[in-house]
């Protein structure tokens, strides 16, 4: 054995090590774009496996699926990357570049045998393929650092493999013969910028599988199952985040406190059930009809706030109003016909330097001062007015 040849194992044990580590995430996530990483690592282990260690076949046919196998890796790793993001896979565009990928190397292979050409038409093919990456991901917006980092790899990896084969063959020449080819300046880059690609997408990745997580178990951790909204912690720490930013922008904001009426009386005559499905319609009325600001929780029992930013008084009472009156419609199918659940909503308008608390503080007087009413309604806090000491002179 020769250093040559421990060289040929560094992909396939690169590949084999972190398809193997993808499948084991996949096994605790069950996710579609890691099982697709692990395709693509095994495929990449099988292609270096079979163009440098395996058996030579008649005609050099072992080349057909090696490069095919390169292919596959290039298309399985695209997938992953945009699956990741719930776009749609071009898989129409990465079969059709694959099928002129292949339709190429074949001809240079059994119809007039060129290795440099045969060379450009895998490359090239799998650079266009990693390039469906970069315009998939394109227009989304970056959140995160490792979103960047992911649009470059693909970015890096479509150059790479695009223009290295151009700029190396045409400074070294063709090959006569595959001894030749992987003895070259050409195959020995290969095989190392490949390593490094390998590695830096599969660190990359794993490190998106691991925010994806840790998001997941924030979102449990944030959301009530029931209602589909906020819990109260997931609400008073969002909530109280854009207060502040609102208020920092000198923008209106407003907080909305919602109470069920009568909610006990509807779990004693009618089960807990009938509670149950007046809370999850509620919680789908409010995502369905609440501004793409607004940030909804379930903040107790039947008690529900929502923090309107860029919302003054009279937009405010229109959602209030459209939240009150839309409840009934909203429980139509969910709960028996002659039961009509009715909603009491309490609003307060922050000021400069308002609080979180106090400002449910003040939403849950009006609230109080709904229900003192009648229930059914909306009211909305009004300060009292400060009296000024009598002048003893």
């Amino acid at each position: 054995m020769n250093g040559q040849f421990f060289i040929s194992l560094l992909n396939p044990g690169i590949g084999l090590l972190f398809a193997t580590a993808f499948l084991l995430l996949w096994l605790n996530r069950r996710e579609r774009y890691i099982a697709y990483a692990a395709g693509a690592y095994t495929a990449s282990a099988l292609a270096f496996l079979i163009q440098d260690v395996g058996p030579v076949l008649p005609m050099e046919l072992q080349r057909l699926p090696a490069n095919f196998a390169f292919v596959a890796t290039g298309c399985l790793f695209a997938a992953a990357i945009i699956k990741r993001y719930g776009l749609p896979i071009p898989w129409r565009t990465m079969a059709m570049t694959t099928a002129v990928s292949m339709t190429v190397f074949i001809w240079f292979l059994l119809v007039q045998p060129i290795i440099a050409a045969r060379i450009l038409a895998i490359s090239i093919g799998t650079g266009i393929i990693a390039a469906t990456v970069v315009v998939a991901l394109w227009p989304i917006e970056k959140r995160h650092l490792i979103d960047r980092v992911l649009f470059w790899v693909a970015a890096v990896s479509a150059l790479n493999l695009i223009i290295r084969p151009i700029v190396l063959l045409s400074l070294g020449g063709g090959f006569d013969n595959y001894v030749g080819f992987q003895q070259s300046v050409y195959w020995t880059t290969v095989q190392f910028s490949q390593a490094m690609v390998s590695i830096v997408a599969a660190i990359s990745l794993m490190v998106a599988v691991a925010i994806d997580q840790i998001a997941e178990l924030r979102r449990e951790a944030d959301d009530d199952n029931l209602s589909g909204l906020l819990n109260r912690r997931g609400f008073e720490t969002q909530a109280a985040r854009a207060l502040r930013l609102c208020l920092d922008d000198a923008r209106p904001v407003a907080l909305l406190i919602a109470d069920l009426d009568h909610f006990k009386r509807v779990n004693d005559n009618h089960g807990h059930a009938v509670g149950d499905a007046i809370i999850a319609a509620f919680g789908a009325h409010v995502r369905l009809i609440g501004p793409a600001e607004m940030i909804a929780g379930r903040i107790g029992g039947e008690e529900f706030a929502m923090l309107a930013p860029g919302a003054g008084i009279e937009a405010a009472r229109q959602i209030a109003e459209a939240v009150r009156t839309g409840l009934h419609p909203a429980c139509a199918g969910r709960i028996p016909a002659e039961l009509c659940p009715t909603v009491s909503i309490g609003i307060a308008i922050a000021k400069p330097g308002t609080g979180l608390p106090a400002l449910m503080q003040d939403a849950d007087r009006a609230l109080y001062d709904a229900k003192r009413t009648g229930r059914d309604r909306v009211r909305a806090f009004t300060p009292k007015p400060v009296r000024l000491a009598a002048n003893g002179s």
